[in-house]
Parts: C-alpha cells; structure tokens; sequence
C-alpha cells in the first residue's frame, strides 16, 4: 500500500497542541497528491499547469477521527484504491500512530477533462488498476 509519514508541526495544530480537524484533510491532499506523482505518473502540476483542463477533484468525501494526534507526533498515513469506475476512483486514507488508528477518510475523485468528467486516460487507468489489484493480493 502506499505510506507517507507525516509529523504534526505547530501549524497543524489548534491552541490545545492537537491537530485542527481541517489540517487533517490538507494532509489526505498532500498524501494523495503523492500517490498520483509517484504512483499514477500524472502529477497535479503537469495536471494544472496544462492550462487547468485535467485534474481529480474530489466529488464525496467520508471522515471519522478516532485519536487525537499532538504537536511533534508522527502519524504514517496509508492509501488504498477500493475501486476505479469510468471517470471515478474510490480511495481510503488511513491515519495511524502509535496508539493505533487516528483517522479514516474516503473519497471519491474524478478524472476531468475541460471541466467536465470524462473517462481515465489509459495509462492513468492501467496505474490505478494494477495498483488496486497488488492491494488485493
């Protein structure tokens, strides 16, 4: 699966030292934005810099927070591809520490082209599979 190891910093946090709900959903962003430049081999800045016709906007989003996470800890966040659809990709992020899970958000992203959802290019597709199918192994 694919991992990202994220530290609490002071500008993810409310006043109380723990994460500001909102920070966790710009860390799910960073993680997936990842995911498409190293695992899908399309990037969001070849995306928006292709005159902002391409991207994955997020079309529905789940979350539930289970721990709060604290200034200085590090949370390994984890990504799945539950299933890819003609224009569509359901994915889950999972947040751990070490005391166990600290939240789980699903999304739903398109695949848009011109500002309209349209079908995977077949590289993407292809990327998207395979990956989904080691997750199954």
């Amino acid at each position: 699966m694919y991992e990202r190891l994220i530290q609490i910093e002071f500008n993810h946090c409310d006043p109380a030292g723990i994460v500001f709900y909102p920070r966790y959903f710009e860390m799910v962003n960073s993680v997936i934005e990842n995911f498409f430049a190293d695992v899908v081999g399309r990037s969001f800045a070849a995306m928006h810099n292709d005159g902002g016709r391409n991207g994955v906007p997020t079309v529905a989003i789940e979350a539930v927070f289970q721990r709060p996470s604290r200034l200085g800890e590090k949370v390994r966040f984890t990504l799945k591809v539950e299933r890819v659809g003609g224009s569509s990709v359901k994915l889950w992020v999972e947040g751990q520490g070490p005391d166990g899970l600290r939240l789980r958000v699903g999304m739903v992203l398109a695949w848009i082209d011109g500002m309209k959802a349209a079908p995977w290019p077949a590289e993407m597709r292809a990327a998207l599979e395979s990956y989904k199918e080691t997750q199954d192994a």
